[in-house]
């Protein structure tokens, strides 16, 4: 057996779920006897037989893993509650073993996956989605590239952007870190408090701080589901939620694809209800928001072919 083919043999095993009492499978990957698999992969030593030792593996990987799905998605396991979150993580990490050195990307298809299992939420599919698209996008915000601020000098660069037709034909490059959510409903308020509800264990008893978690998710289940356009962002290493207008929204994603400054704008506005002589100054404050928050970069020199 080749290094390559014991190294899979054994993540093979590892990676298998764990019995109901979180033991490790009595049956092999494929069948036989998880006895006669493990013999053929570790020797025993003085203290542990070969089952014994594969086993600790199997325990690892999965308690580590499992206690990853719970610390990054609190507001989904409030949704859903404890048990079921619990043993959809499970199924969702069988589909979706580690493929990374980096617990970080272990999460990445979960939202995907949520949309053709809709099972596991049932009736509160679109907040459980909601709420595991914030906490994912949450992540990224969190730990994605910050590539260097836009400044003044830069604009003066393009276009002309000293004339209406020059500033028009802008292209802005928002920050990779970033993220545009369209939603259902408020949960980035839901996220936060079911965040608060957990720091404060040291002041009441599980029980309480999970019935406390649910009776906030039954009050935003109940609520009509509305649209809500939310920004997540990066500052000094710390990640913030803001709430956008729909107008800043459509115009962030168009800039986000790559259309100019006007084509943006004007796409922005196409239907609003907003009265045509305040559109400038709305569109005046947004960028002065957008441009102190930092979420935009310089544009990324190309470099001429050789």
């Amino acid at each position: 057996m080749s290094l390559l083919q014991l190294q899979r043999a054994v993540a093979r095993a590892v990676m298998q779920p764990l019995t109901a009492s979180r033991d490790m499978q009595r049956h092999a990957p494929g069948g036989g006897s998880m006895k006669r698999y493990a013999a053929r992969l570790i020797k025993p030593n003085d203290r542990l037989t070969s089952f014994e030792r594969l086993e600790i593996y199997n325990k690892q990987y999965w308690f580590r893993v499992l206690d990853s799905m719970i610390e990054d998605f609190p507001g989904l396991r409030a949704v859903l509650g404890e048990r079921r979150f619990d043993a959809m993580a499970e199924a969702y990490l069988v589909a979706n073993p580690s493929r990374s050195f980096t617990l970080r990307h272990l999460p990445s298809q979960l939202v995907p996956w949520l949309r053709k299992h809709p099972q596991w939420a049932g009736k509160d599919q679109k907040l459980a989605l909601d709420i595991a698209r914030l906490e994912w996008a949450d992540i990224e915000a969190f730990d994605a590239k910050a590539e260097p601020l836009l400044e003044q000098k830069d604009l003066l660069q393009t276009n002309d952007p000293n004339t209406r037709a020059g500033a028009a034909k802008l292209k802005l490059t928002l920050q990779p870190y970033l993220r545009l959510l369209d939603l259902h409903y408020p949960v980035d308020d839901l996220l936060l408090e079911v965040r608060k509800a957990d720091e404060d264990t040291d002041f009441a008893s599980n029980a309480f701080t999970e019935r406390r978690k649910r009776k906030r998710v039954r009050v935003v289940a109940k609520l009509k589901p509305s649209d809500l356009f939310l920004a997540v962002h990066r500052i000094d290493n710390s990640v913030y939620f803001r709430r956008l207008e729909p107008e800043e929204f459509v115009i962030l994603s168009a800039l986000r694809d790559g259309k100019t400054l006007g084509a943006a704008v004007e796409l922005a506005f196409r239907r609003s209800a907003v009265p045509s002589e305040e559109r400038p100054a709305k569109v005046q404050t947004w960028f002065a928001i957008w441009a102190a928050l930092g979420w935009f970069c310089q544009p990324q020199k190309k470099h001429p072919a050789r």
